[in-house]
């Protein structure tokens, strides 16, 4: 079976592992925690990182930290993994689902605007998929109307917008290194910030809300959401092979779109001009010229061994958060997309073989 994603281990990542076993700090305290946050910090551009024990709790600790809570709004784009909606949910504050724009598949910053209230606290600009969000038309809505911006960058690692790499583009930053991201800890998390005060509350609250001056004094009600020094270890060895593993899947990209943009009823994935995107998933949308439905498609190709998955389920679609709105660009884009395998791992003969059979099934 060729898997939409694996991570990729070696020798590096085993020396680190074993080093910090040896050192006997595994838990949360220990030099590769610290390591991480300053390294990762540095490699996104910007002062400040605080590692998490996973990416959807560095989103719940940043609003925690903003002090957004019940009877806030928070713009969220409703194509994106739930973990952005629940982490608004988990506050009491309320995510305000917007639609995606039809170029880059990311949050249309013109149904931002239709959306803000007196309510409003925030946006969250999720780069979907690697593919960045427009950062500068957020950041004029964000500054008219007082606004943070926050970035979800758990899938777009290293990905630039206009030559500035992720994480540095909005107030504070969060990232995802689970298993299939293009750096992994296993689990595990980042926020990332120039606001030395935000960042401050962040250590706060993750540590139990803790007193500095004793340990045993908890002054508000916080969380234990640290990363262990085992997962920090194995993200350090991770960072210094990021560039191989980002240059392995713009290149397995390249390929694809070589490959398949002659077939009639694909859509290739997005790049804008000012994008560099870093295909966390390489994704492309089947139109009815294709002949068969998405669904058929991702069936005939796991008869043949490769893997595929859906585009995430709009947001404001899951039970949980439908009230009935209807966001077309989120829903036709999750109707055909379809995440093709894209991990570092991927060799060129292996997107050979799933173009090979997504080609012949599109000649029937």
């Amino acid at each position: 079976m060729i898997p939409v994603a694996a991570p990729v281990l070696g020798d590096k990542e085993i020396a680190y592992v074993v080093d910090c076993i040896r050192s006997g700090w595994v838990s949360s305290l220990g030099d590769y925690v610290r390591r991480f946050e300053r390294e990762f910090a540095a490699y996104c551009g910007v002062r400040y990182g605080v590692a998490t024990h996973n990416g959807t709790v560095a989103l719940h600790l940043v609003l925690a930290a903003l002090g957004i809570g019940s009877g806030d709004e928070v713009i969220v784009p409703s194509l994106t993994f739930v973990a952005t909606g629940n982490a608004v949910a988990y506050t009491g504050a309320s995510p305000v689902f917007v639609d995606s724009d039809p170029l880059t598949w990311t949050i249309d910053p013109q149904a931002v605007a239709r959306a803000i209230t007196p309510r409003t606290r925030a946006i969250i600009a999720v780069h979907l998929y690697g593919h960045p969000a427009d950062m500068d038309a957020l950041r004029t809505l964000a500054d008219e109307h007082g606004l943070i911006l926050i970035e979800d960058a758990a899938e777009a690692h290293g990905a630039r917008y206009k030559g500035r790499r992720t994480g540095s583009l909005g107030d504070v930053a969060v990232f995802s290194f689970y298993g299939n991201k293009i750096i992994t800890t296993g689990e595990g998390g980042m926020i990332v910030s120039d606001n030395g005060a935000l960042i401050e509350r962040c250590y706060f609250l993750e540590n139990q809300a803790k007193a500095r001056e004793n340990p045993y004094w908890h002054t508000e009600i916080g969380y234990n959401y640290r990363m262990t020094n085992l997962q920090a270890a194995l993200g350090v060895a991770q960072l210094e092979r990021i560039e191989e593993f980002i240059a392995a899947r713009v290149r397995n990209a390249h390929h694809y779109n070589q490959r398949l943009k002659d077939v009639p009823g694909v859509t290739l994935p997005p790049c804008a001009e000012w994008a560099m995107n870093v295909y966390w998933m390489y994704t492309i949308l089947i139109e009815d010229a294709f002949g068969l439905s998405r669904d058929a498609l991702m069936a005939h190709l796991r008869a043949r061994g490769i893997e595929t998955r859906p585009v995430f389920y709009p947001l404001h679609r899951l039970p949980m958060y439908d009230r009935g709105q209807s966001l077309p660009v989120a829903e036709e884009i999750a109707r055909k997309g379809v995440n093709l395998p894209s991990g570092s791992a991927l060799t060129a003969a292996e997107v050979d073989t799933v173009c090979d059979a997504i080609i012949e099934l599109a000649r029937r």
